[in-house]
């Protein structure tokens, strides 16, 4: 029987940026202009393919030359359902199955309580059944809004006359409160958390 203690041990985890661990087996979620960034640098340290899932009718479409400088595109198994519906209910059973390590929901918008409850129920099946670590990544627009996510971070652009640079925030989080952090690309094309920022109250 799954319980609120049965996912707060012993669970595997995904890497950010050399700072931050994702807890496997639960849904995070990821939003701002450069959430499918912050999405491929997890993916950076999940081993195999993953499952990304975005709306079939949505204009919205990974640029895999974009792709291509973070992870290797032939990675990503792209699932395209055609109505609403299906886009959580796609999500659930790739968690689930356990089959890949990570799952991308690409959504328009931010989805309610009780299917985030679902996704944390598939993804903890995923991690019992097959030992996967079953991380569940939902990309909604703007500040995102996901009630009862494990976590909610936020990436923005923030480039200068000198590198490529992002903002990246943590709105929310289980195991750690908010934060804000500046990460830049070096000349080698590495990323990497360069400072905290100080936002004003």
């Amino acid at each position: 029987m799954l319980t609120r203690q049965s996912h707060r041990h012993d669970r595997p985890g995904v890497p950010l940026l050399g700072r931050f661990r994702l807890s496997g087996g639960r849904a995070h979620e990821i939003c701002g202009a450069a959430r499918r960034r912050l999405a491929l640098w997890l993916l950076a340290g999940v081993p195999g393919p993953v499952i990304w899932i975005r709306p079939a009718w949505h204009p919205d479409r990974l640029h895999m030359a974009g792709v291509r400088g973070e992870i290797d595109p032939s990675r990503l198994i792209m699932v395209t359902p055609e109505r609403p519906e299906d886009l959580l209910w796609v999500m659930e059973e790739a968690l689930r199955a356990g089959a890949v390590a990570a799952v991308i929901g690409d959504l328009p918008e931010a989805p309610g309580l009780t299917p985030i409850r679902r996704l944390h129920l598939a993804a903890e099946a995923g991690v019992a059944a097959h030992g996967q670590m079953a991380l569940g990544l939902v990309l909604t627009p703007g500040g995102g809004g996901a009630p009862g996510v494990e976590s909610r971070w936020r990436l923005e652009p923030a480039h200068d006359t000198r590198a490529e640079g992002w903002h990246l925030s943590r709105l929310r989080a289980r195991d750690g409160g908010p934060g804000d952090w500046l990460v830049r690309r070096d000349r080698a094309g590495h990323v990497a958390i360069c400072d905290r920022v100080v936002v004003p109250a």
